[in-house]
């Protein structure tokens, strides 16, 4: 059920995703900001087709993190894998999966509406900050050390 609930939350992010990218698509200018500094300053311009990478880039992600959780066998575990722990050792990986995805979708979402808003103005600044999206990467994956470790 969990998983189920984080398959429908995450495609339907991709899809948002895309369907922000066109709805604003045909108001931007011809050159938007392509890359940001640790700041959230532009530090570099290309083409507005450029801002259909992210949403190329999130599904490439769905799609490789849904490779990845057909055959969790086949994955590097913090841990060795017994009999006895095997279940609930490729539960953990496939909500960490999941989980991560969600995240890495979010923070795609985040560059893309800072982009787009940056684009007209130039002191827009991202919703969540580059040290946030990080550090939830960093702390997601100090918890799964500690979880993974309690269930050897």
């Amino acid at each position: 059920m969990v998983f189920t609930i984080f398959d429908i939350l995450n495609f339907g992010l991709v899809v948002f995703l895309w369907w922000f990218t066109f709805k604003n698509y045909k108001i931007l200018p011809q050159r938007i900001p392509i890359h940001f500094d640790v700041e959230g300053k532009a530090d570099n311009y290309g083409n507005k087709k450029y801002s259909f990478l992210t949403p190329v880039l999130g599904v490439v992600f769905y799609i490789g993190f849904f490779l990845l959780t057909l055959h969790p066998e086949d994955s590097n575990f913090p841990v060795k894998i017994t009999e006895d722990n095997q279940s609930i050792q490729f539960f953990i990986m496939m909500f960490f999966l999941k989980w991560l995805l969600l995240l890495v979708l979010l923070i795609f979402l985040n560059n893309q509406d800072h982009m787009f808003r940056y684009a007209f103005d130039e002191n827009a600044k991202p919703k969540a900050s580059f040290a946030t999206m990080i550090m939830s990467i960093i702390g997601s994956l100090i918890v799964l050390f500690i979880v993974v470790n309690q269930f050897k």
